[in-house]
């Protein structure tokens, strides 16, 4: 039974989506209902927290870090959901660097933002992930193989950490790239996009939306840039799933089976 994607108005949850709907290779599509991506529950309102509790999850996501969850505060109680703490790395190298973008005078963040250095971090921090989470990803991919659908994952902002992990579990499931950016690059729409926010500044001058839009774009390259480090440790997609992440034969059919429909 599929589940439309009708996208709630939620208040205190940013870029909340249902992945259904996305196609397969092979004429397939992961059915609604059955996938979910998001930024923290941390603000959730009781009525968003009414409206997940709806979903019927069985699992909640969470990879943010502990200096995430001190700032940002714990994830709303879902009843009934398991809540799975699974740090990943800070997409701009932690806690420090983020106080500098609240709190830091123009000069810092053009220190470290300007002439593409943004961006350069961004790209890193995506290499990172691949090359240094591949234990993490694995772990998800087998929950979600097991037990743990129909699930959300979600980490600061949903854009990052979620992006690539939900891009990860869509190369499990056979998705071709095109349909894993056209989901990636979702995060860009205006509803969706994690709002700047500079401590006691006031409002954010066109300089520093600009120094600052790297960190908060959801960015091709940076996907590709995953991609990338896919192709230079694994030799393609195929091989990092089977021996990166260790999905055998049997482990990628039941998690397509869970997930996917007839398209």
């Amino acid at each position: 039974m599929s589940q439309q994607s009708t996208e709630p108005a939620l208040t205190g949850v940013r870029n909340f989506r249902d992945v259904g709907g996305v196609p397969t290779a092979d004429g397939r599509r992961l059915r609604h209902g059955m996938l979910f991506r998001s930024g923290h529950l941390a603000h959730a309102t009781p009525e968003d927290a009414t409206f997940l509790g709806g979903l019927g999850l069985h699992t909640v996501f969470d990879f943010r870090n502990s200096a995430d969850q001190a700032l940002e505060g714990p994830d709303v109680d879902l009843p009934g959901v398991r809540n799975v703490n699974i740090p990943l790395s800070d997409p701009a190298d932690g806690a420090e660097f983020w106080k500098m973008v609240r709190d830091g005078e123009l000069e810092q963040l053009r220190s470290v933002l300007s002439d593409g250095k943004g961006a350069a971090r961004m790209i890193a921090s995506y290499r990172s992930m691949i090359k240094n989470r591949t234990a993490e990803h694995s772990r998800i991919l087998h929950a979600l193989a097991e037990d743990s659908v129909p699930a959300l994952m979600h980490c600061a902002a949903g854009k990052d950490r979620a992006g690539l992990s939900i891009a990860v579990t869509l190369m499990a499931l056979g998705v071709e790239q095109e349909a894993i950016e056209e989901d990636y690059l979702q995060s860009n729409s205006p509803h969706r996009r994690y709002k700047m926010h500079r401590g006691s500044k006031g409002k954010i001058s066109p300089e520093v939306a600009e120094l600052l839009s790297p960190l908060f774009d959801a960015r091709v390259a940076y996907l590709h840039a995953a991609l990338n480090t896919i192709d230079e440790m694994w030799g393609g997609v195929e091989r990092y799933l089977t021996e990166g992440l260790g999905l055998d034969r049997a482990t990628r059919e039941r998690l397509q089976e869970r997930m996917l429909e007839d398209g």
